[in-house]
């Protein structure tokens, strides 16, 4: 199956050559005989896509890649010991949006620049709140005096899933507000059937994002505004209470039994099975739901722009991933993990990607006549998310951050802390890892526990 959808992407990219109005600029750079390079990679959802778009790259140019593919959960401890090897046994590390501040401030990866002084990311590339670049003097990731570090090569925001086939029979509307979603869940709910409504609630990284988008639309933030050095924590606000209290609200009434323990590939599952009818998920997913090999509701699920509370806005999360250098790389390899980065971000590779089951990165490879072919009919709803899509926990102590509200946002669904004293708890817990570090920081008001 893997050799047959290489082959079809190769035909596809040998038509976007001759063939692409929307990309009138050469589809593909042609970098000359490099050395092999090696990749650090995580197993993902869009893992396939990037595989098979590598094949292409190795395909047109002779030139080798070796990927080491790594569950997400030892990704981190083998990008900081190839830092601090002697030599990186890795060309491109591909690093979590949190872990990035740790290798730009450590001064452990090379900058791009640095490497091919000519190299500007093209325009049409998307940068997810410029995240791939450094400011050493503010210590934030600016393009504004800022080096570019990194690029991403894949740009997960949520996206919000819904069974178009039990909406239309429902005679329901796509949701736009969390009082949308929980009138679908109330009336296509069939207990031990059909959940009317899923998200990830497992302690650490899974609950911490999936709850932000919540956070995000009612105006609450962690700190205040650690971008210009205030980092009073915020996170223990009414408005962040009620946006904890409506996600739990959603999930005991919505979804499983096992709601606080639901992760990343639970909740595919669930969607993919046809036993959940609406759910969140990152946009990566989406190829796992009309895959007839692996849905049994192939065709029937639409996306959607995360929903809103009817008085606040979209709150889009980015989980982006990087690509950076090392800087204990020796030039030669260097030079070669760029000249790959120089052809995948192309137009015509970024458009074998997403045929691949990838997402791209460049705004050019998602144009709206897409969303008109079904297999792409979640592209619009990508491409609406971005304006609200933000960037959270962009500082040092970021991992530290999402360790304890990962902990204690937990708690609270499962119903070992009120709401408000979960994020009472949160709040000292942060205030002290700032202070630690030196922050200028400061509480808020108690919530009532």
């Amino acid at each position: 199956m893997l050799r047959r959808r290489v082959v079809q992407t190769l035909a596809l990219a040998a038509g976007l050559i001759t063939a692409a109005p929307a990309m009138a600029q050469q589809p593909f750079a042609d970098v000359g005989r490099q050395p092999p390079i090696t990749i650090l990679i995580n197993s993902s959802p869009w893992y396939a896509g990037f595989e098979s778009t590598v094949q292409l790259y190795e395909k047109q140019t002779g030139n080798k890649v070796n990927l080491d593919v790594t569950p997400f959960g030892g990704m981190l401890e083998k990008a900081r010991n190839a830092v601090r090897s002697g030599t990186s046994p890795y060309d491109l590390l591909n690093l979590d949006t949190q872990w990035t501040i740790e290798f730009y401030s450590g001064g452990f990866l090379t900058p791009l620049k640095d490497i091919d002084p000519g190299f500007d990311l093209p325009a049409e590339v998307l940068t997810y709140n410029d995240s791939g670049y450094w400011n050493d003097a503010k210590k934030w990731r600016t393009r504004d005096g800022g080096k570019l570090m990194t690029y991403s090569p894949n740009g997960n925001v949520h996206l919000f899933m819904y069974r178009a086939d039990l909406f239309q029979g429902a005679g329901l509307k796509a949701p736009e507000t969390w009082d949308d979603v929980m009138g679908a869940c109330t009336k296509l709910q069939q207990p031990g059937r059909v959940y009317g409504m899923v998200t990830r609630g497992e302690r650490g990284n899974g609950i911490r994002f999936d709850w932000m988008p919540f956070m995000l639309g009612k105006g609450a933030t962690v700190a205040k505004d650690p971008e210009n050095g205030d980092f009073t924590v915020v996170i223990n606000s009414p408005q962040a209470k009620q946006a904890l209290d409506t996600y739990i609200d959603l999930m005991k009434r919505c979804g499983p039994p096992n709601h606080g323990a639901l992760g990343q590939s639970d909740v595919i599952q669930l969607l993919a099975t046809g036993r959940a009818a609406q759910g969140m998920v990152v946009v990566a997913a989406w190829s796992n739901f009309d895959d007839p090999t692996k849905s049994t509701v192939a065709g029937k699920i639409n996306a959607a722009v995360v929903p809103k509370f009817a008085d606040g806005t979209h709150g889009v999360v980015i989980g982006n991933w990087h690509f950076g250098v090392p800087r204990n790389v020796p030039d030669d390899r260097k030079k070669a993990a760029m000249a790959f980065s120089k052809w995948f971000l192309t137009a015509g590779a970024q458009r074998a990607y997403l045929d691949g089951g990838g997402i791209p990165v460049r705004k050019d490879a998602l144009p709206p006549e897409l969303a008109s072919n079904p297999k792409y009919r979640w592209v619009k709803a990508y491409v609406d998310s971005q304006p609200y899509a933000k960037q959270e926990l962009g500082y040092a102590e970021g991992p530290q951050v999402e360790q304890i509200l990962g902990l204690r946002l937990n708690q609270a669904l499962i119903g070992e802390m009120s709401s408000g004293r979960a994020l009472n708890t949160a709040a000292k817990e942060i205030e002290e890892v700032f202070r630690r570090s030196g922050r200028r920081t400061g509480a808020s008001a108690a919530l009532p526990e």
